[in-house]
């Protein structure tokens, strides 16, 4: 089920994971999603960015460049892009929470206005951040012994950037995922651990059993693989390619952070201290 308000909520979920957009827990976190829901453990993903843009809304270039890379118009993107996430949570067995929030481009669009403000330091007048903090507070005393995960932050988007720095105020347990496809890129998680620098260890799960549900999790985000491709490549790919490509750099970033023993894994990072560490 998809709900768009807690109350609606009936299950006691172990796992919560935070995905800013439509597409984070399936790329970063897929695989340790479908093996909770076979081990009878249940998961509720918490999508936060999925309002449409206002119809009188004025985009920004780089808003424009994003709906022209997605094939999508404004007024179908997010129908579009919601109509993908029922698809995969489906596959990965996960249920789901919309918050609402607006993504960062069309929610401060004088703000976000290019790749350097989209992925830099979050704006102090953002109102996501106050968002963020309500919803984690419910969440908890909702779900008080529900682990909760959060993006980690690689690769600075300032919409994972505030999920993190939210989840690391609450009590309770707390693991951050490697936000992909930027954790692909090297030097990008050293350089958000140091730039966060906080007492965390890293936690690897196998997750052999449950590659290909993740792998066909994310193709269903289809109008998001021109640009998750585009990431990696430096330039625009067909559709066929750019889902090759996504297969194979998480292919081989699941092999690379594989735990002994097994040919696929998802790493985590869990503080080392009890409470809040920021």
């Amino acid at each position: 089920m998809i709900a768009s308000h807690l109350s609606e909520l009936h299950c006691s979920y172990q796992h919560i994971i935070l995905s800013p957009h439509l597409d984070d827990a399936a790329l970063s976190c897929g695989g340790s999603i479908a093996a909770a829901v076979a081990a009878g453990e249940p998961v509720l993903v918490v999508t936060i960015c999925t309002a449409a843009p206002p119809i009188d809304a004025e985009f920004s270039p780089l808003a424009q460049h994003f709906h022209a890379e997605w094939g999508l118009p404004p007024t179908a993107v997010m129908q579009t892009r919601l109509a993908e996430e029922r698809v995969a949570l489906a596959i990965l067995g996960a249920d789901g929470l919309w918050v609402g929030a607006l993504d960062a481009i069309y929610r401060l669009p004088q703000v976000y206005h290019s790749r350097e403000t989209l992925f830099g330091m979050p704006d102090p007048s953002d109102p996501l951040a106050a968002t963020l903090r309500e919803l984690c507070n419910h969440l908890r005393s909702r779900f008080p012994h529900a682990t909760i995960y959060a993006p980690l932050g690689v690769g600075n988007h300032v919409d994972h950037q505030l999920a993190c720095h939210a989840a690391a105020q609450l009590p309770g347990p707390v693991m951050w995922y490697e936000d992909l496809p930027y954790a692909v890129r090297a030097g990008e998680l050293e350089r958000r651990l140091a730039q966060l620098d906080w007492p965390l260890r890293p936690l690897v799960r196998a997750i052999d059993e449950r590659m290909t549900a993740r792998l066909a999790a994310i193709a269903a985000y289809a109008s998001q693989l021109a640009e998750l491709s585009h990431s990696q490549l430096g330039h625009a790919a067909t559709a066929a390619e750019a889902g090759e490509v996504i297969n194979a750099a998480v292919r081989d970033y699941a092999h690379r952070v594989a735990p002994p023993g097994a040919l696929y894994g998802e790493r985590f990072w869990v503080r080392t201290t009890t409470g809040a560490i920021c």
